[in-house]
């Protein structure tokens, strides 16, 4: 990792009051890293404010249960945004990932860093910090908190452990190396307690859940001579299992495991009617180019967009992306 946090480290030793910001739809990545740094602001003796686009899901409440993470236009105003010296904003390098959020500080006078390990990103006018190769943002904020001599509380090292192991799918993709697990180590010597922590992560689901999984599983379809699976989630699904959209997350995975697929998405129809697209791949397919051309994007192995069209449509349009870059793609066995 060959970051140089010199900057950074001097934009907060200038600077008193921060806000902290991510992507709609917060993960663990997401909320976690904005915990820890501001834990490790606050231990400078900082002020920090967590404001993010979208609320922070019901089944990462484990992480933040004194709801530090607020939502932008319910439990923070744009005057809470504006009104600080830093936003520093954290696992998304994209205006379009901010939202709201992101519409009150380009009106803000306020200096801004990005902390992000995504390929996709828009230039957001901020001092960047930015390692495509890392596998978390989580990482990134270890990398810093080791650089300057952070004291990583056990509190701090569960944030970090949670970032670090749902975005390398509990340490299973690709992007995991050596230094991951040695990272991980040091967390746990810091007092972070896997077991109990996958345990909140993985074996809290609902009822609700494990219904609307049975729906949107039953319609897997695979093509492209099995190499791409995918499947899709109608709005009335929802009220059909009790279940809610955040229950759709890491579904499209099990798509994955089917023999011989290389690629897959899921699309799951919003409120507003507007579609979610998820985006995998497990070969050299590039899906943040793909998920790019809906104005979304992510990794290379994992990415995202919302299109503003009728589901059916949306799943064709998204199909036939998808058909394009496989046929062209050179690898079609790995």
């Amino acid at each position: 990792m060959t970051i140089d946090w010199q900057p950074l480290w001097e934009l907060i030793r200038q600077n008193q009051q921060f806000v902290l910001s991510s992507h709609v739809r917060p993960d663990a990545d997401a909320l976690g890293s904005e915990l820890a740094f501001a834990n490790m602001l606050e231990s400078l003796g900082k002020s920090v404010r967590i404001i993010n686009p979208s609320a922070a899901p019901s089944s990462l409440a484990f992480l933040d249960p004194l709801g530090r993470a607020a939502k932008i236009g319910v439990a923070a105003s744009v005057d809470d945004v504006i009104a600080t010296d830093v936003h520093v904003i954290l696992d998304t390098g994209a205006w379009s990932q901010l939202n709201g959020v992101g519409t009150v500080m380009k009106k803000s006078a306020a200096a801004r860093a990005v902390i992000d390990h995504h390929v996709s990103n828009d230039d957001l006018g901020a001092l960047e910090f930015r390692d495509t190769t890392a596998e978390a943002t989580g990482t990134l904020v270890l990398d810093f908190a080791r650089t300057y001599e952070f004291a990583i509380t056990q509190q701090t090292a569960g944030f970090l452990f949670c970032a670090i192991a749902t975005d390398t799918g509990w340490f299973r993709f690709p992007a995991t190396t050596a230094r991951t697990m040695r990272d991980v180590a040091l967390l746990i010597d810091c007092g972070a307690q896997p077991h109990v922590l996958y345990r909140q992560l993985y074996e809290q689901r609902s009822l609700a859940r494990i219904r609307l999984a049975s729906r949107i599983l039953g319609r897997v379809t695979v093509e492209c001579d099995d190499r791409l699976a995918w499947t899709s989630v109608e709005f009335a699904d929802f009220k059909a299992t009790g279940a809610t959209p955040v229950d759709t997350e890491d579904l499209v995975n099990e798509c994955l495991t089917i023999a011989g697929t290389e690629a897959a998405f899921i699309a799951v129809e919003q409120q507003n009617r507007s579609v979610k697209v998820s985006f995998r791949s497990r070969s050299t397919l590039d899906v943040a180019t793909i998920a790019e051309q809906f104005g979304g994007g992510g990794h290379k192995q994992a990415s995202g967009a919302v299109l503003r069209t009728p589901l059916r449509n949306a799943i064709a349009i998204v199909r036939a992306a998808l058909q394009a870059a496989m046929a062209t793609d050179s690898d079609h066995g790995s």
